[in-house]
């Protein structure tokens, strides 16, 4: 039987938890550091980006300076989250196979998600690996998933488990289409994540919710895990690297040439208001929040929103999804016109582009802060 450490710490700070995960993967590829699960959660309230994302697009800069709120930047993709307290990270650090490359990186985060899924199990609560990097409760998110390859050929699978969730303080950390953070505005996001606590029949702590995903890893890979912590090379490695790099503005604030852009509309139909609102990267949509006055299952509507994330704009690749997810949904979707739909979508993605259109026609009002270093 392989043989994991299981390495539990609590109240770390954004700097000393990526920087120990990206180190130990470095370490375990290169065989110097033993394979490694990392279960652990950070002292205060912090907002960590993805490693492709522009910090200045996901964050609202202002909000967290002016309420002392730590940002950094994940080595792993995928989006921005909020950790603290009540928010459970995942690092497994394991040598990683000639196969996999980042071109499997959705069959990746499956296969070691299991250990999640198998975890929370045993507390009653049925989850499932959807989407690009997501594990969900009936259809609402319980947890975000990435993977990073390092150079050595070291894998990090990384997870962060809400087994709890102020939204209204996310909405204020992380920038959203919402323009003002109303009581329909934090239901809404309500009706798209969910928490442990929230989906469990019975309170459950957050070191209860530790050891049943501990359990589901054991489980689900066939290994032992033996508790364990850091050696004297290994803390020494991750000051370095700490120090160096996510102690670096450089790293948590480079960014890309293209800023975000922002669209809306509203179309009425014979089943009602339809108000949708486009965030889109140059002419990729990353996301689509899909509101009004209709009536519709939620996870179907739900389900819509994460086929067109991270989606082509053209009208056609549009509808080519909204057509797939109105078949798996006919019948929770019938009183919401397709066509209305893929028009409403189409109107707030020309909105997003004409702002677009207008930055790029003045330069100087691009967001990127001229004193903020770029990491070539």
């Amino acid at each position: 039987m392989n043989e994991w450490r299981l390495i539990i710490d609590d109240g770390v700070s954004a700097s000393f938890g990526l920087a120990a995960d990206e180190c130990l993967t470095h370490r375990v590829g290169a065989g110097t550091s033993q394979p490694t699960l990392r279960l652990y959660t950070y002292r205060s309230s912090c907002a960590l980006v993805g490693r492709f994302q522009n910090t200045g697009n996901e964050i609202n800069l202002a909000y967290c300076e002016a309420h002392g709120i730590p940002l950094n930047r994940r080595p792993t993709g995928g989006g921005a989250i909020i950790m603290g307290k009540d928010q459970l990270g995942i690092a497994l650090c394991i040598p990683g196979r000639e196969e996999d490359s980042y071109r499997h990186a959705r069959e990746l985060m499956a296969h070691f998600s299991a250990g999640i899924i198998s975890g929370l199990e045993t507390s009653g609560i049925q989850a499932t690996f959807q989407g690009k990097n997501d594990v969900e409760v009936q259809n609402r998110k319980v947890a975000g998933l990435g993977v990073y390859r390092a150079p050595e050929g070291g894998l990090l699978f990384h997870a962060s488990v809400l087994v709890d969730l102020d939204i209204a303080f996310m909405l204020r950390v992380l920038k959203t289409p919402f323009e003002k953070i109303t009581d329909k505005a934090i239901a809404t996001v309500a009706e798209r994540v969910t928490t442990i606590r929230r989906e469990s029949s019975s309170p459950l702590t957050l070191d209860e919710v530790r050891a049943s995903i501990a359990a589901g890893y054991r489980k689900t890979f066939g290994v032992s895990l033996v508790a364990g912590d850091f050696t004297p090379d290994e803390l020494q490695a991750i000051d370095a690297l700490e120090k160096s790099k996510y102690l670096s503005s450089a790293w948590v604030y480079q960014t890309t040439a293209i800023p975000d852009t922002f669209g809306s509309a509203k179309i009425k139909t014979p089943a009602g208001l339809l108000d949708v609102r486009a965030t889109l990267a140059g002419n990729t949509i990353k996301a689509i929040f899909i509101g009004g006055d209709f009536f519709a299952a939620e996870g179907a509507v739900a389900d819509l929103e994460a086929r067109l994330r991270w989606h082509p704009a053209s009208p056609e690749s549009v509808r080519a999804s909204l057509v797939a997810g109105y078949a798996e949904h006919a019948d929770q979707l019938n009183h919401l016109p397709l066509d209305a739909l893929q028009e409403a979508i189409r109107q707030a993605v020309r909105d997003a582009q004409k702002a677009e259109s207008a930055a790029r026609a003045d330069p100087y009002g691009c967001f990127v802060n001229p004193q903020e270093k770029v990491m070539p």
